[in-house]
């Protein structure tokens, strides 16, 4: 499988792991968050973890909470290339950004400039949004769908900071599959589509989202609102004891049958500083027109 890696942060570095943990820094700031993979010992000296600005003490979202070492700001800003958003400590012990999806963003602006022509593209799940406005700064007319109204909320100060105000972005605070499904009745087509389904989800109506059961379901309303011309499709996926095999299976029954193109399926990859090492972060399927 290909290994996706995003090595061109400068505001963003995985410093070290080891003990169930991970050391990161997000532009001035450095926490520690649980990392299961790593059952190794840590490369720094005990010092560098010390230094952090703040631990999660906890396994997990679910009872877990920061230990803040000193005080931090609510939120502070981060960039990656020209992209410009906030971040913040969050009590999931998120903090607004998955890094290792930079790559993404990367090769989505290469498939909107590449295209030669205006692309319509919707991000399903779309989170704070750095996809999204990385297919607007491209050129590309973005919807955002996602059922937070928080996350929705975050996207628009993101385009604010970034200064894409003029861009054409639609932000949809919606239930994905509701969504796709009333676009698909009202004859909307998309150029290209990412999404970034969760394990396990709620959408503003209280409908609830699993990803073992309704995954084919999206991938089947997703080729609903394909263009007769798409050009790309982007998929992540988080949910534990998924494997690359099924993801390949459902990508291309229920979304990519028939269109020829190239699907790959692979690993989203963390490179650590101190000692090199690799944390699988999740898994991607992408699929681009031939």
């Amino acid at each position: 499988m290909m290994a996706l890696t995003s090595p061109a942060w400068q505001d963003y570095a995985l410093l070290d792991t080891g003990h169930g943990r991970k050391l990161e820094r997000f532009g001035p700031i450095t926490l520690v968050r649980p990392e299961p993979q790593a059952t190794w010992r840590p490369a720094l000296p005990p010092a560098d973890w010390e230094a952090a600005d703040a631990v999660w003490e906890g396994s997990g979202a679910q009872g877990g909470h920061w230990a803040y070492r000193r005080p931090l700001p609510h939120r502070w800003e981060m960039g990656y290339r020209t992209l410009r958003f906030w971040v913040q400590a969050r009590d999931s012990r998120q903090v607004g950004v998955f890094p290792e999806n930079a790559a993404h963003w990367d090769w989505i602006a290469e498939q909107v400039r590449g295209a030669g022509r205006p692309l319509r593209v919707i991000n399903l799940f779309g989170y704070t949004g750095l996809a999204t406005l990385a297919a607007a700064q491209a050129g590309a007319e973005v919807t955002h769908v996602d059922a937070s109204r928080k996350a929705v909320a975050w996207g628009r100060d993101n385009q604010a900071l970034s200064g894409l105000q003029d861009r054409p972005v639609r932000w949809i605070v919606e239930d994905a599959l509701k969504y796709l499904r009333r676009e698909a009745r009202r004859g909307s087509r998309y150029h290209g589509i990412v999404m970034d389904p969760p394990a396990f989800g709620r959408g503003p109506g209280g409908e609830v989202w699993q990803f073992d059961r309704l995954f084919p379901a999206l991938c089947q309303a997703c080729r609903a609102v394909l263009s007769p011309e798409p050009r790309f499709v982007v998929v992540t996926v988080y949910t534990a004891g998924a494997t690359a095999e099924a993801l390949r299976s459902a990508v291309a029954e229920h979304l990519t049958a028939g269109l020829g193109g190239r699907l790959t399926v692979g690993e989203m990859v963390a490179v650590e500083r101190s000692a090199g090492r690799r944390l699988r972060c999740a898994l991607f399927a992408r699929w681009q027109a031939g």
